[in-house]
């Protein structure tokens, strides 16, 4: 027999409460649920009250206004602790919870914060740093998760007939091969020019060039056989994200139209999940995404499903916008390149909710916790440094149930003594994320 769905009373019934509800009570606590406004249809269910008025017998959360409203408006918010959890948006003193954890998760996962102003970096992004998770120090943990996690303890304490859902981690490793070869995937005008340009020099680049063009040695960044070799061995699940954009100041990949590229992207493409790397423009104009995405379906011969953005330039709501008008279904762009950990406070996949049209999309958005080029470029640090903030996220993941995904490029895993250590990051990784 199919349990009886807990009822959310409330005395508005929106598309923000049925979007966060769905995340919190569906999604991590398995839980089936309806919302009702009006009392005669409670009967016998377990209830969680979301009003200010008073039921008997139900789990009381006093509503903050924000589920209620429409369009974006500053908070002003207040961040306390809760069970050694950081919490917002205070409920009344009769409340079960003392927070309202619907208007909470839904700030973070909407990714409210950023439909508001802010200082963009260089790059036009949200910094890491502009967040409310990275002021308060709670970047690093999935709390929307944990919160869940609290939360039905609190309703088992209610309601002692109810049962949740287990939810079991697991781990994605993907990749954007932004610059899949040094040497080949060039024009003929480019490859001349950069053998003139290494006859200048001492260091052996024009020898390197040559023996790399005639074929006498690999391409020093076509490192796929090492990175796949290690994917199998450890039996990891992984993602790969191809760029076909224009050659900019931001997009160094080669001509979709290249031999070289086009049989690369095949040969991963074959045995492995795939999908598109727009480019640096291509977050905030379709017509440029749509150019791209029609070429990688002419190079796979197959529609393109899934993306994240180059440079992770996640501009919201525009970018999302863009993806799902492109036909996108899916995207893993959701993560700071400045700074590791949970961008929209949650470990696992969700919707993405578009604030400004106050409607629940289906464009699935794949959270990211860490990138390699954050910890070396953005965050300067060594290998043990790195790999300590790496197992930390794991666990935190673990603690949750969640997934755990993380984006590496073929050109910090090159086979030379600078990126030996990142290689020993990124076994060390794929061994203790199992």
């Amino acid at each position: 027999m199919e349990p009886r769905p807990v009822m959310i009373f409330t005395a508005f019934d929106g598309p923000r409460l049925r979007y966060i509800a769905g995340i919190i009570l569906g999604d991590i606590l398995g839980l089936q649920w309806e919302v009702i406004t009006d009392k005669r249809k409670l009967g016998k269910h377990h209830v969680i009250n979301y009003s200010d008025e008073n039921i008997k017998g139900s789990f009381k959360i006093s509503p903050s206004s924000i589920l209620f409203e429409k369009g974006i408006a500053i908070k002003d918010i207040s961040v306390e602790r809760w069970k050694e959890l950081p919490v917002f948006f205070r409920s009344s003193p009769d409340s079960d919870i003392p927070f309202d954890i619907f208007a909470a998760s839904f700030y973070l996962v909407s990714r409210y914060e950023e439909y508001l102003e802010f200082e963009p970096d260089e790059y036009g992004r949200f910094r890491a740093s502009s967040s409310l998770a990275y002021k308060k120090g709670f970047l690093g943990k999935a709390v929307v998760d944990l919160w869940a996690k609290e939360l039905a303890k609190s309703l088992l304490n209610k309601f002692q007939t109810m049962a949740f859902r287990r939810n079991e981690y697991k781990a994605l490793v993907t990749f954007d091969a932004d610059e899949p070869f040094e040497y080949l995937g060039k024009s003929i005008v480019r490859s001349i020019g950069g053998l003139l340009r290494d006859l200048t020099r001492s260091d052996g680049h024009a020898l390197n060039r040559y023996n790399t063009v005639a074929k006498r040695k690999p391409d020093p960044f076509e490192v796929f056989g090492y990175i796949t070799g290690c994917i199998d061995k450890s039996n990891s699940e992984a993602r790969f994200f191809f760029p076909v954009g224009d050659r900019s100041k931001f997009d160094h990949n080669p001509s979709w139209k290249n031999e070289e590229y086009s049989s690369l992207i095949l040969q991963l493409a074959k045995r492995y999940t795939h999908g598109l790397h727009p480019s640096f423009s291509a977050a905030e104009n379709f017509s440029i995404l749509d150019k791209e995405s029609v070429r990688l379906r002419s190079i796979l011969g197959t529609d393109v499903r899934i993306s994240r953005y180059h440079y992770v330039r996640l501009l919201l709501p525009e970018s999302y916008r863009i993806l799902l008008k492109a036909g996108i279904e899916e995207d893993y762009s959701m993560g700071f390149p400045d700074e590791p950990g949970f961008r929209a406070g949650i470990a696992r996949p969700f919707f993405f909710y578009d604030v400004e049209e106050d409607r629940q999309t289906q464009l699935k958005v794949v959270p990211f916790q860490v990138m390699d080029a954050t910890l070396y470029k953005y965050k300067k640090l060594d290998g043990k440094a790195s790999l300590d903030i790496i197992l930390n996220l794991i666990n935190e993941t673990k603690r949750t149930g969640g997934l755990f995904v993380t984006i590496w490029h073929n050109t910090s895993l090159l086979d030379n003594p600078e990126c030996q250590v990142w290689r020993e990051v990124f076994e060390s990784m794929l061994n203790a994320q199992q």
